[in-house]
């Protein structure tokens, strides 16, 4: 009889679920000579297509100094020539870690078009000036909310994280400006290597990784 571990079918079962990946072909020929122009090119496939909701969504895993691994799901706020920025309360499970072990690993999960890319580097703080100018972007409620949650710590109940949020509410009503949070801010994450995974028929994928050699990259391909 099936149970609650059991799938009564293929439906609901995950070792009968398969897709075969169509996707065009991507060779080295066609990278960019930089990875970050290279993810620049993904980017804005992803995001014009309107196939994915928030594109910069991303998997954010940190790691404690005796490698416990956590992951969580983080949005991108920022890419350039220097790496990636998001922004997080300092004193949360993944603050906490990068400041005791600053490797860290970001995954975009593209899967309508059948694509990853996997990025392995170093997060360092961003500057208060970078932290404060994208705070004052932030929705007046979101600037409430960073003040209001002291992220990763236990609560009794979602009446006692409204109860703060309405007292900052009353305390910062909507006009009023709203100081970043001291313990709030932005990691960049400075890549050693970025992977470009290109999902194709029968697990045949492209697997292109650029590896940070001093102040150039090197293309390597994967074994999918």
């Amino acid at each position: 009889m099936p149970t609650a571990d059991s799938p009564s079918d293929s439906t609901t079962d995950p070792a009968a679920m398969r897709e075969q990946y169509r996707s065009e072909g991507f060779t080295e020929d066609t990278l960019a000579a930089d990875p970050m122009q290279q993810f620049a090119h993904w980017f804005r496939q992803v995001a014009v297509g309107g196939l994915l909701h928030e594109p910069n969504a991303m998997v954010v895993s940190t790691a404690t100094p005796e490698g416990r691994p956590s992951s969580r799901t983080v949005l991108l706020k920022k890419y350039d020539e220097r790496g990636f920025v998001f922004f997080t309360n300092y004193e949360s499970r993944k603050g906490r870690e990068l400041t005791a072990n600053p490797y860290v690993s970001l995954l975009f999960p593209w899967h309508p078009m059948a694509r990853q890319v996997i990025v392995t580097g170093r997060a360092d703080r961003t500057g208060r000036d970078e932290t404060a100018a994208y705070f004052r972007t932030r929705p007046h409620g979101s600037q409430l909310g960073a003040w209001a949650s002291p992220q990763s710590t236990v609560i009794g109940s979602r009446d006692e994280l409204l109860a703060r949020y309405e007292e900052l509410a009353a305390r910062y009503p909507e006009g009023k400006q709203v100081p970043a949070p001291p313990n709030w801010g932005g990691f960049r994450v400075v890549p050693d290597t970025i992977e470009f995974w290109q999902g194709h028929e029968n697990r045949l994928h492209d697997r292109l990784r650029y590896v940070r050699e001093g102040d150039r990259w090197r293309v390597e391909r994967l074994c999918p």
